[in-house]
């Protein structure tokens, strides 16, 4: 827009779009309300510069959102209306925090004079979003748009990113205001202390086990190579957090595993037997420490821990050294250190590695269909730069135990257990990488929660690959069902579709899977297609996890 436009002033709907263009976004991902009209408005002015995504349902909406925040390391940007499209949305913003992405979700409000009445979709979005954002606030006047909104990106992505929420009022985005945009803060991030790299660097001198736990997020191409340099140099295994595959090269000969929910027994007793501990980048929350379990709470093994945010150091566990430092930052200061001379513990990282090796090889299940040896084979023809989403629940554990990510690969999956959040993240990372080959891995469960949203790929011409593992049953939930429980089946079996025909009913690829030796051939068949595809997976409902079918899991309950 012109210098003479500014001058005379514009619109707030038009004054929010600018906003977003000036601070760096590139998509928005919206269901569209009355609430925000002139925003959508403002929008189509600035329909050649950023791209109005239009999706199905809000919580749909935030998880691209949120998607492509994790790809990015920008926040990324959705819009809902006010009401029941800012409840639904709250689920995203859930995963957005305890996943720590940069988010901003920006919600139509009530116009102002109506406030406190308990109005049409009337919402406090201080009180209802302020437990699980970062920070929210509400545009009251046109001619504070820039400010705000700059200050919404800048939370968004200081300290432990995540999400920030932004209430409109209804009218403010008709006021005229002549106000100059404002763009991103020029900003050095936190850099380790000038004695941090020397101090870790003596306690690694001493240690006989120590063990990487690699976290967090906004990592960045060169940050994890050069904490690779850093860890591969001194010979260190590396376990990652819950989720966070993508962070380090699974086929390296260092890599020993997801420390989450669902670790493998081998990895957690290695976490025990370490004597030091580097925690880089990850909260050490609930699902790493195994229910807060794994360490002692009042630093009887040190542990040295790396996090952007000085409040999440020491939150639970009491830390021997803690490192102020944005994660990439705190990499390329460890990887310019000396390496350790002759470290120690070459048999102890190959002993690490061993174990992981043992819990990845493919076990001799019954039936037609082996599900490890499966997804093995599938690796091995997938795209260097595949990028993995994930939903929540058992189906999940099969591709975390049995899989390897290579470098250049990227996995997206909810920290926080949401379920539905794989098929609409899919979708976003397509829509930010369409260059790319997107594969979900979603359960019946989840598929049947946001799997409308394979519209919105439909709509915007992109074709990410969704492999649903369909065992008839919310599988999570019925495996504990069947630890407390046995035989007492409630609440935990579901009737399906034929999702082959769901997605061809859209012009889609369908895909039946029901044989180990099918499973790549159906790949290749929905990637040559072009086109969004549904491979449906059908899993034994028996084995209910890659570890204990139902019958043992009844066996294990009737002998406690």
């Amino acid at each position: 827009m012109s210098d003479a436009a500014h001058a005379e002033g514009r619109t707030g709907g038009q004054l929010l779009a600018d906003a977003l263009v000036a601070n760096g976004a590139t998509h928005v991902f919206a269901v569209p309300g009355e609430s925000y009209l002139d925003l959508l408005d403002g929008l189509y002015a600035q329909r050649n510069r950023i791209e109005l995504v239009t999706c199905r349902f809000e919580a749909g909406a935030v998880h691209m959102a949120e998607a492509q925040g994790k790809l990015t390391g920008r926040p990324g940007v959705a819009v809902v209306t006010r009401g029941p499209g800012a409840c639904h949305a709250a689920i995203g913003v859930h995963v957005a925090q305890q996943d720590s992405t940069p988010l901003v979700l920006l919600v139509g409000q009530i116009p102002m004079g109506e406030t406190d009445r308990e109005s049409f979709q009337e919402v406090d979005y201080r009180r209802f979003f302020s437990p699980i954002a970062k920070w929210v606030t509400q545009i009251d006047e046109a001619a504070r748009i820039p400010e705000l909104m700059a200050h919404a990106f800048d939370v968004a992505v200081s300290g432990r990113p995540g999400p920030v929420v932004v209430a409109l009022s209804e009218e403010m985005q008709k006021h005229l205001a002549a106000v100059p945009d404002i763009g991103p803060q020029a900003l050095l991030p936190p850099y380790p202390a000038p004695d941090a790299i020397p101090r870790l660097m003596a306690m690694l001198e001493k240690a006989e086990r120590p063990l990487a736990i690699l976290g967090g997020s906004c990592w960045t191409a060169a940050g994890r190579a050069a904490i690779r340099d850093f860890l591969v140099g001194n010979d260190i295994p590396v376990a990652v957090s819950f989720r966070r595959q993508g962070l380090f090269d699974g086929t390296s000969a260092h890599y020993a595993g997801d420390l989450g929910v669902g670790a493998d027994a081998g990895l957690v007793a290695k976490a025990r037997e370490a004597d030091l501990i580097l925690a880089i980048g990850t909260r050490l929350g609930e699902p790493v420490s195994q229910g807060y379990t794994l360490f002692d709470m009042a630093g009887a093994k040190p542990i040295v821990h790396v996090h952007p945010e000085q409040a999440e150091i020491g939150r639970v566990h009491r830390a021997a050294l803690g490192i102020v430092a944005e994660v990439n930052a705190f990499a390329h200061a460890a990887a310019a250190a000396p390496r350790i001379a002759a470290p120690r513990w070459s048999g102890w990282r190959a002993s690490v590695r061993a174990a992981r090796d043992a819990q990845a090889k493919a076990p001799a299940y019954e039936g037609k269909l082996n599900l490890a040896v499966a997804l093995q084979e599938l690796e091995k023809v997938l795209p260097a730069d595949t990028i993995f989403t994930s939903d929540a629940g058992n189906f999940a554990t099969w591709p975390t135990r049995f899989m390897h990510l290579t470098d250049g690969q990227e996995f997206l999956g909810p920290t926080n257990g949401a379920m539905g959040y794989g098929v609409p993240a899919a979708i976003g990372a397509a829509i930010t990488h369409p260059d790319r080959t997107v594969i979900c891995f979603v359960g019946d469960g989840g598929a049947l929660m946001t799997g409308q949203e394979i519209a919105t790929a439909f709509h915007h011409g992109v074709a990410p690959i969704i492999m649903v593992f369909n065992n008839g049953m919310y599988g999570t939930i019925r495996m504990y069902q069947e630890r407390t429980y046995p035989g007492r089946v409630s609440g935990t079996a579901l009737t399906n579709p034929d999702f082959a025909r769901f997605i061809e009913s859209f012009g889609g690829h369908g895909e039946v899977v029901e044989r180990t030796e099918d499973l790549v051939p159906a790949f290749q068949r929905a990637k040559a297609s072009g086109k969004p595809a549904i491979i449906e997976v059908r899993t034994n409902p028996e084995q209910v996890t890659n570890r204990a079918t139902i019958a043992q899991l009844r066996a294990q309950a009737g002998a406690r």
